[in-house]
């Protein structure tokens, strides 16, 4: 997410655990584990029953987001947040070192930690939502206030995410200042409702498509076959996503994310086969990345 200084990009992520279906048993468990590992788990309550939301601040080391430690080498933030939210805001203020570490679970869902003789994997399967200012001074874009950067120093301040790293990234969203009458609001709460609903029922029905493809429970992990199956285009569709490939130079990694996204879209409207307008709104989400609409 990109928006002005004061776009409310940190509380929006906040209430993403809120709009994710319930853990399921083996999902509470597998996370109880990680935390018991960690020495996080509160004995009192041994189980835990809400998707973990984790929010490191920008100055975390590369071990403490890994895992690492004396002797057998402990779980860090990317497993902590498994089966929930990894939040970094100020995206482009955490070392590149740090960053480039989540390319790997964002590809396989776990991470492999190397220690002297011994190699241990953790589970890292989350949802990464990244926040950031459009530039330096926070102010490109803004309706209120102007920007006061350089091109140099937008080109400076955008290099520091690597392309890798963006090519794994699923949305761009532009989140731009919210008019202060918008506050005041009282809709909100239920809005909210009606999104966690449709994302449960959408969480549902990939469950039960994949019930026969092991190992496979929602549209993220789509690939190979399954992806040929589940994502087959209609002829307007796949003229879309052959445009959006040329134009936006999008990479065989992208490709596939931009279909599993449609195919997400469709979920979430019911619909049982992607069409044109999937495509077109996966596209979008895509097109913010290169900056080009």
């Amino acid at each position: 997410m990109t928006g002005p200084p004061g776009a409310g990009k940190s509380m929006l992520a906040r209430c993403l655990p809120e709009l994710l279906p319930p853990l399921s048993a083996d999902e509470a468990l597998e996370t109880a584990r990680i935390y018991s590992i960690a020495g996080l788990l509160d004995r009192s309550h041994p189980m835990i029953t809400e998707r973990p939301f984790r929010a490191p601040h920008h100055t975390i080391s590369y071990a403490g987001m890994v895992g690492g430690g004396h002797g057998i080498p402990g779980p860090g933030e990317i497993s902590l947040a498994h089966h929930g939210v990894l939040f970094l805001d100020e995206l482009p203020e955490f070392d590149r070192r740090v960053l480039e570490t989540l390319r790997q679970p964002l590809e396989d869902r776990s991470i492999l930690i190397s220690r002297a003789g011994m190699g241990i994997r953790y589970p890292s399967s989350f949802t990464l939502v990244g926040a950031m200012n459009p530039c330096p001074c926070g102010f490109l874009g803004d309706d209120l206030k102007a920007c006061t950067c350089t091109l140099l120093d937008i080109q400076r301040y955008r290099r520091r995410l690597s392309g890798p790293l963006l090519d794994r990234v699923d949305l761009f969203v532009d989140v731009p200042r919210v008019p202060v009458d918008d506050l005041f609001l009282r809709k909100e709460a239920e809005m909210a409702e009606s999104v966690a609903t449709r994302v449960r029922r959408a969480r549902a029905l990939q469950w039960e498509r994949y019930a026969e493809w092991g190992g496979l429970y929602a549209n993220a992990g789509l690939q190979g076959d399954a992806l040929e199956e589940f994502c087959r285009l209609d002829a307007e569709a796949e003229t879309l996503v052959k445009r959006a490939v040329a134009r936006f130079q999008l990479s065989a990694r992208a490709y596939v994310r931009v279909l599993r996204v449609a195919r997400t879209i469709a979920d979430l409207e019911g619909e049982a086969s992607i069409g044109a307008t999937h495509v077109a709104e996966a596209i979008q989400y895509r097109a913010h990345a290169t900056g080009d609409q």
